[in-house]
């Protein structure tokens, strides 16, 4: 079944990024994945594709605010098995973009969207706490308002982007309501008192930095505030839906790149005198694989539409990014298995993208918590 949401220039923009990709990242990908991090000039690599778009003219940017160009380069990098070297960039545009751009006012957008729309100014989004995860109304980072200032003491972890980010848009509590007490402050990571720990050892985006953040009497100006005091938990709700669907994308690409490997291998592997794939338990279960694959792909290119007419609410964004990255792990599995002993080594492509795979159940939101924003919408009790 043909996709119908893309036009003639989204289809420009895909063979371009593909060129880029293969040009760019795939030859450096071995070297980053063993670093843990990638350079970055690849940010301002793709802001002159055009990733960061979005930022309006009078900023430095194109002003074009279209998320079928994200979902493309997120399905170019999956495609080609680099996702997690374009992680940051996309978690710049795709996540921590929207905050810049709809809760500044014209002085910050000044100060700080020129940077971002030339990739030259990384951002990273500080959320998750080492005793809070996908419970927000649960951090303890805490900012004091003194003066003009205020001054921030706590710690974040997981953060993606958190070694090579300069700005981080960080979730704090400024009063003692569970949601109306949290606020966003932006951080320049230069700041005295703010220290970055280690690049985090993970199981698997390793081409990925994640970093921990420390803040020790953190003094950043009020002016750096996003949004009114204590608005920060609706500023992270409403921005939400469009990062798990970014998460949604990226999950069903990966997917279809795994079955793409695996049927190419299951036709040139033999056993038992003939090639795997003509066995019939291959057969049916890779029917059943990309039966699934192409069902998810029309909800979720469904939902890139909802989000691009404003429409996109939270249970809808959570259906998708919970069924996404559950058929992405299933796939992944499944499709390593075909592979047999060679999938279990991480110079084939299958291997890496089974280690990839397993966290997608858990950042942005678990799916137990998917399941509960979903379930709560169904109002049982």
């Amino acid at each position: 079944m043909d996709r119908t949401i893309f036009e003639s220039e989204h289809d420009a923009y895909r063979a371009s990024v593909r060129t880029f990709l293969q040009k760019e990242v795939v030859p450096h990908y071995d070297d980053w994945d063993r670093d843990g991090i990638v350079p970055r000039e690849l940010f301002t690599q793709v802001a002159e594709l055009g990733a960061f778009a979005a930022v309006p003219e009078e900023y430095g940017g194109a002003g074009i605010s279209d998320f079928r160009y994200n979902a493309v380069l997120l399905e170019e990098a999956a495609a080609l098995g680099v996702g997690p070297a374009i992680l940051g960039p996309t978690l710049q545009a795709d996540v921590c973009m929207p905050y810049l751009l709809d809760l500044t006012t014209e002085e910050q957008k000044r100060r700080w969207l020129p940077g971002v729309a030339t990739g030259e100014t990384i951002l990273a989004i500080a959320m998750t706490e080492p005793g809070t995860g996908s419970d927000l109304s649960g951090i303890r980072t805490r900012a004091v308002r003194d003066g003009d200032d205020y001054v921030i003491n706590g710690a974040k972890t997981f953060i993606t982007n958190g070694i090579n980010a300069d700005l981080v848009i960080t979730a704090v509590r400024t009063g003692d309501h569970p949601h109306r007490g949290i606020s966003l402050i932006l951080i320049e990571t230069g700041s005295p008192g703010f220290e970055r720990g280690r690049n985090l050892d993970k199981v698997g985006q390793h081409a990925q930095d994640t970093a921990e953040l420390f803040f020790t009497d953190v003094r950043v100006p009020a002016a750096n505030i996003l949004g009114e005091e204590g608005a920060g938990f609706v500023g992270l709700t409403n921005n939400l839906p469009q990062e798990r669907l970014s998460l949604a994308v990226s999950a069903v690409a990966s997917a279809r790149a795994a079955l793409d490997w695996t049927v190419a291998y299951v036709r040139e592997r033999r056993a038992f005198g003939q090639a795997i794939g003509e066995f019939q338990a291959t057969r049916f279960r890779l029917a059943e694989l990309v039966t699934e694959v192409d069902i998810t792909q029309t909800y979720v290119d469904r939902a890139i539409l909802e989000l691009n007419a404003g429409h996109l609410g939270a249970v809808d964004a959570a259906k998708a990014k919970l069924w996404a990255t559950e058929l992405q792990g299933r796939v992944v599995d499944a499709c390593l298995q075909m592979h047999g002993g060679y999938g279990y080594m991480r110079e084939y492509p299958i291997g890496r993208a089974f280690a990839d795979a397993r966290v997608t159940r858990i950042y942005g939101g678990t799916s137990e918590i998917m399941k509960e924003i979903i379930g709560r919408s169904l109002k049982l009790g």
